[in-house]
């Protein structure tokens, strides 16, 4: 049996960096990795789907190029080409990943797949055969979620796609169903649209992504229809088969039931977490209903001195929490602080085009915890900066607390929506209220300039 100070099962955004502190801190650290440094986000997840909605909007944008009086021709999408420059990009900072952990002396990468066969013993089958047990006082699991993949009769015999396989394809789907429309469904079917694929997207929800705010979710289906992409709320997929030119989908509609064909079928219905493989039932290690691995606001699983970080602890599933995760771990840890991660801020983004961005609290739920609020809207189409570069999609919002003046919430779809949210974010930081933003000094002409006028419009309100 190998020992070590600590023992980290991923090399995500939370296991690569932890490793590197904790083996700078003099520790000995095993780091366990299945297949690619770098996780979700680099491999499969945030670095390819952002270079690829990059070669979309430069179609998109190409085939505008009229509106600003430049002339280019016909557009053509070389799929091949763009497939190639994503996996350029990923492999480069995959080896990023990579080089940054064996160049820490103390840290050992060992490619394998990992299982617990107590609280604190690693069992690895090692990818080149073989395998080692490993122990440490410390262990932290950073093992992610892969797609969700539902129980729909006759998927399990046509070829789906998932958001892995999907960025594989070298082919332009001629039309694509995506069963799901959270936000990695949404950014895959503007994308695909613009590539030239025709794009139905099934939610079964009533409302487009439901944990938005009903007037953010009007505005993104008025966006993507406007693409020619069909939405179907309140959508059930009862069946797929296989026909003659492709598949053919059986549908439940609020009102009627219907037959879709369709070329390739996506699944966007979710994530899983990966804990299936991990032998938690040899420890006492607690999960819930869904895989989820159960934390305290420490980060710790009921196992002492075993830590859960990332996706594969619930909440939310975003790159920047679960580095926000490695950073609570550390302070802990090695610095003997007592950081909790409840009430953090969950900023985030989803990158359509125009991108949403957002942190804290909605108009709904602010009105449910009966605030006393303001609710302050901006279309871009009366914001400078965006009728100069033709960018009038979508709206800024900010819901504000009426009687302190804090910035409770905001939501900016729109060009550069997360780099505006972020100027938002950071007067909630420091507890900057709306009447000072309204105010201040913006250079002009920016995006952000328009957060003057976008507070402008409380003063209406009384």
């Amino acid at each position: 049996m190998k020992e070590y100070d600590a023992i980290i099962i991923g090399s995500g955004q939370a296991g690569t960096p932890l490793a590197r502190r904790l083996a700078k801190a003099g520790w000995k650290v095993a780091i366990i990795e299945q297949k690619w440094p770098g996780g979700t986000c680099v491999n499969v997840g945030c670095t390819p789907t952002k270079t690829m909605v990059a070669s979309a909007r430069m179609a998109y944008q190409a085939r505008r190029s009229d509106e600003y009086g430049i002339g280019t021709g016909d557009v053509t999408v070389d799929m091949p080409a763009v497939i190639e420059r994503k996996a350029q990009v990923v492999s480069s900072f995959r080896h990023g990943s990579e080089k940054s952990l064996i160049s820490v002396p103390g840290i050992e990468l060992i490619y394998g797949e990992a299982a617990f066969t107590d609280d604190k013993i690693v069992v690895v089958n090692l990818n080149n055969g073989g395998s080692e047990i490993l122990t440490a006082e410390k262990i932290f699991i950073n093992v992610g979620c892969s797609p969700s993949i539902p129980p729909i009769p006759g998927l399990k015999e046509v070829p789906y796609l998932t958001s892995e396989t999907l960025m594989e394809l070298k082919e332009i789907p001629g039309h694509l169903l995506i069963v799901g429309a959270g936000y990695i469904a949404m950014e895959f079917g503007q994308m695909y649209r613009r590539f030239g694929s025709k794009v139905t997207i099934l939610e079964h929800a009533e409302q487009l992504l439901v944990k938005e705010d009903e007037d953010i979710a009007r505005e993104i289906l008025k966006i993507f229809t406007e693409e020619d992409i069909a939405i179907h709320t309140s959508a059930e997929i009862k069946e797929i088969k296989k026909i003659d030119k492709g598949l053919r989908a059986s549908i439940k509609l609020t009102d009627k039931d219907i037959e879709m064909d369709c070329t390739h079928v996506l699944i966007g219905a979710g994530r899983t977490p990966n804990t299936a493989g991990l032998g938690l039932e040899h420890t006492k290690i607690a999960i819930d209903k869904k895989g989820y691995i159960q934390v305290n606001d420490k980060l710790e699983t009921a196992v002492d001195g075993v830590y859960a970080l990332g996706d594969v602890k619930g909440g939310p599933a975003f790159t920047h929490i679960s580095y926000n995760d490695y950073i609570v771990v550390c302070k802990n840890i090695l610095d003997g602080k007592d950081i909790s991660i409840a009430g953090r801020q969950v900023p985030y983004c989803m990158f359509t085009d125009p991108e949403l961005g957002r942190v804290g609290m909605t108009e709904r739920e602010a009105r449910k915890k009966g605030l006393n609020i303001k609710v302050a809207i901006l279309p871009m189409s009366h914001v400078a900066r965006g009728i100069e570069t033709g960018e009038t999609k979508g709206l800024m919002k900010a819901v504000v607390d009426a009687d302190t003046k804090q910035i409770l919430g905001v939501a900016i779809l729109g060009e550069q929506g997360g780099e505006i949210m972020s100027v938002l974010q950071m007067a909630m930081m420091g507890g900057i209220g709306y009447d000072v933003i309204r105010e201040n000094i913006f250079a002009h002409p920016t995006f952000a300039e328009s957060l003057n006028n976008l507070f402008m419009t409380l003063d209406k309100q009384g």
